[in-house]
């Protein structure tokens, strides 16, 4: 079983009150096959999978009224103890850790600034299979009022250090753990994000052409919050599903 090093976001999961809605949205999108958990308690949580490999899951919300969101699992070898972690650095434990099933072992947090994320101790589910490849997930990005707050907060649950990338018009924060830029931070941008998500985490996902997919999304239902632009990683846009549920999908460069 291939697992992703602790510290590095490996899954990615949405929490919808219209998980029908998603099962039609994202295939549609992305190409994707959905797999229903045949667990009652499962509550339809479904898996997706691009080329049979799983990729991303999606459920119900976990607290009534929860807005859409997609979310950002991070890898760990111990869930308990980024929970005590979270508590000291000021965070808040939205689920406290609980095994699902016997594929692994999860708890839900917010950061001081509000925004939601989690973790994933995996068992005999190791999160996605599949990672930079059309369909799959590419990249995970809070999005933050407080980036100062954000640089010690993470630092002292995962062990990030932030190195800033000075680029226009805001400066990028990417966050290295040992060798590694595994995830990045970047201030809001523009008037289009929902105010009831002052901070968030984002997912990206890889595709074959940002224009098309962002096309395609508005076809379906969804919107577009930032046009395709181009980036030196690639060309990306930022977009809301027809529930709110906010992404992004990236071509990436050569």
């Amino acid at each position: 079983m291939s697992t992703v090093p602790p510290g590095t976001p490996c899954w990615a999961d949405l929490a919808t009150p219209d998980l029908a809605g998603a099962r039609r949205f994202y295939p549609e999108l992305f190409g994707w096959t959905g797999r229903i958990a045949p667990q009652p308690e499962a509550a339809g949580y479904t898996t997706f999978l691009s080329d049979g490999r799983s990729v991303a899951g999606a459920g119900p919300p976990a607290t009534p009224g929860q807005v859409p969101i997609w979310s950002t699992y991070v890898a760990t070898d111990d869930a308990d103890l980024v929970t005590t972690r979270v508590e000291a650095a000021g965070g808040q434990v939205l689920v406290t850790p609980f095994d699902v099933f016997d594929q692994g072992r999860m708890a839900v947090f917010a950061d001081p600034a509000g925004a939601v994320f989690s973790v994933w101790q995996p068992m005999a589910h190791p999160g996605a299979e599949l990672f930079n490849a059309p369909g799959a997930m590419s990249w995970n990005e809070l999005v933050t009022p407080d980036p100062e707050g954000a640089k010690v907060f993470y630092e002292l649950v995962f062990g990030w250090h932030p190195e800033e990338q000075p680029t226009e018009p805001v400066t990028y924060t990417g966050w290295r753990l040992g060798g590694r830029i595994v995830a990045g931070m970047i201030p809001p941008l523009g008037d289009g994000f929902p105010a009831d998500l002052p901070a968030y985490w984002t997912v990206y996902f890889a595709v074959a052409d940002a224009d098309a997919t962002a096309a395609r999304a508005a076809e379906l239902g969804g919107t577009i919050l930032v046009p395709p632009r181009d980036i030196p990683q690639g060309r990306l846009a930022a977009l809301r599903d027809p529930q709110g549920a906010l992404f992004s999908v990236i071509a990436l460069a050569d």
